[in-house]
């Protein structure tokens, strides 16, 4: 719960309480939840920026809407999509997916977080990256994997304050806006 600044108390939300006019923003913290249909808009919206503006994703073109509403529908186990809201928007997401097809990695997840810019640096994404994971571990998932595109200060320090282990770079593995790009491949095991 946020405190008052300086003051260190709890802001009082009752009726009558001089603390009860509080901006909303200060009054209310960020709200994780699954996500639903009526957020694909802001999902692809969020994705296609990273897509368009940025190597944190190796896609070159938007994925169709269609994908998120696979993604969306998605019953297995360890298959999840949370976003983060901010003053009642949807400011960010956290997903996992499969690491790979073949089923000795059914429960291994690739996880990936991926924030509107204007929230990059607030806690949201590290706030809604916590959340997947424990939804990873009720799932009795046993491990998370995440690929990091360099550069990405903010993302290789976000996975490292979670707990995620580098385990690897790969050299030059994709290409995008003219340049080559390495890859950070971050672990984290989720059981003991």
């Amino acid at each position: 719960m946020p405190t008052l600044s300086g003051r260190g108390r709890r802001p009082t939300l009752g009726r009558g309480s001089r603390r009860s006019r509080l901006p909303y923003a200060e009054a209310v913290s960020p709200v994780i939840r699954a996500a639903r249909l009526e957020d694909v808009p802001v999902l692809a919206k969020i994705y296609g920026h990273a897509v368009r503006e940025s190597v944190a994703t190796f896609d070159v073109t938007d994925p169709p809407l269609s994908y998120w509403r696979e993604r969306l529908s998605s019953a297995e186990r360890g298959d999840h999509l949370v976003v983060v809201e901010r003053d009642g928007t949807v400011a960010g997401y956290a997903c996992s997916s499969r690491f790979r097809p073949r089923p000795a990695y059914a429960r291994t997840r690739e996880t990936s977080v991926y924030l509107l810019p204007d929230a990059v640096g607030q806690g949201l994404g590290s706030l809604a990256y916590s959340h997947l994971l424990e939804l990873l571990r009720a799932d009795r998932m046993h491990s998370a994997v995440a690929v990091v595109a360099e550069p990405n200060p903010a993302s290789v320090s976000l996975h490292e304050s979670l707990g995620f282990e580098l385990v690897g770079t790969l050299r030059e593995v994709g290409r995008k806006f003219d340049q080559w790009v390495d890859t950070r491949w971050y672990q984290l095991r989720l059981e003991p």
